[in-house]
């Protein structure tokens, strides 16, 4: 076993606390390979922002378990060299899906873990969490469950429909699980298409726009939990500049949508403390490696694709620190 300290890493219980008390979230960045790791690294030293490296159960089977240990202790080390003296960086699994892939992670080096049994009745779901509480607090690992489900496909997560998480539930779940954050649903989504258009309005552009976000049940969720930290899943923005790039250069990407930054803005200054982000990260990159193909098609070097795209993922990392979470300059 490999406990996360060994690794330089930390876990997000002070991460947490700080947030809440400083009105901002902190950046869960989903990564799947080394370009997407240094673009994060990189825009978190260089804003001075605390980080959560997220990785799903595909991305871990993709980039090898032994293989991303080694990728997170070199994220630490990264962080130093760049000139951030203590870095807080968090690795963290995301939509754990049972008891022994949470303890595998823990086991090999991660310092939070996520089970998602959203999909369960409620005393299942609350049973699963706990057993995964129970071992994971032996190793000062903080865990993340989750009640209400959210709508869209990403990865392996997949939901027709959402439910909004019950006010009225979570105090006995908390309680009951012994979750260290609770990730809610208040109408955000899985996947760059969250919202089908008839869901949707228009601005003067003709610019899709989404339905708001029940900040009403994320105020009750507060009343209930005063202090507690909320996660947000699916937070992704969908950047109009990206998706059109894609489409330009042979993409199909019809009708992607995704969540208003000011609204995000809005829920990092509540009891929010975490705001998880995937899908812009993979549209940034892949609208980089498309103009790249398109202009050069003669290319075939990965670092003369790769390397613009892993750019373009930095900037937008860095936009969503400053201007959507407000977590710079907090280290």
């Amino acid at each position: 076993m490999v406990n996360f300290k060994e690794l330089g890493l930390v876990n997000t219980r002070e991460m947490f606390a700080k947030a809440m008390k400083g009105g901002y979230a902190i950046p869960a960045f989903n990564f799947n390979n080394m370009e997407q790791l240094q673009a994060i690294i990189q825009a978190s030293v260089e804003t001075k922002s605390p980080v959560i490296l997220q990785v799903s159960k595909g991305a871990r089977e993709y980039a090898n378990q032994t293989l991303l240990r080694y990728m997170a202790q070199g994220a630490v080390e990264y962080a130093k060299e760049l000139g951030c003296a203590k870095p807080q960086i968090v690795l963290h699994l995301d939509h754990g899906d049972s008891f022994e892939l949470c303890k595998s992670c823990i086991d090999m080096g991660f310092s939070s873990v996520m089970i998602d049994k959203s999909h369960l009745p409620f005393d299942e779901n609350v049973a699963v969490v706990k057993q995964v509480v129970d071992y994971a607090h032996k190793y000062d690992v903080t865990v993340e469950g989750e009640l209400g489900v959210l709508a869209g496909v990403e990865d392996e997560v997949s939901a027709e429909h959402h439910t909004y998480t019950r006010p009225e539930e979570v105090i006995a779940f908390v309680s009951q699980s012994g979750c260290d954050s609770l990730a809610i649903s208040i109408g955000t989504s899985h996947g760059a298409n969250k919202f089908k258009p008839e869901q949707c309005t228009r601005n003067a552009d003709g610019v899709l726009v989404p339905p708001p976000l029940a900040f009403d049940i994320l105020e009750a969720v507060e009343k209930e939990l005063p202090g507690f930290p909320i996660v947000l899943h699916g937070a992704s923005s969908v950047s109009v500049e990206d998706v059109a790039t894609i489409n330009k250069y042979g993409g199909a990407l019809k009708d992607a949508i995704g969540i208003p930054e000011d609204q995000l803005r809005k829920a990092a200054r509540s009891s929010v403390c975490k705001i998880n982000i995937d899908s812009d990260s993979r549209l940034a990159m892949t609208a980089a490696i498309r103009k790249t193909f398109a202009e050069k098609p003669a290319e075939f070097d990965p670092r003369k694709y790769l390397g613009p795209a892993r750019e373009n993922a930095k900037k937008m990392y860095i936009h969503k620190i400053v201007n959507v979470l407000g977590s710079n300059d907090k280290l």
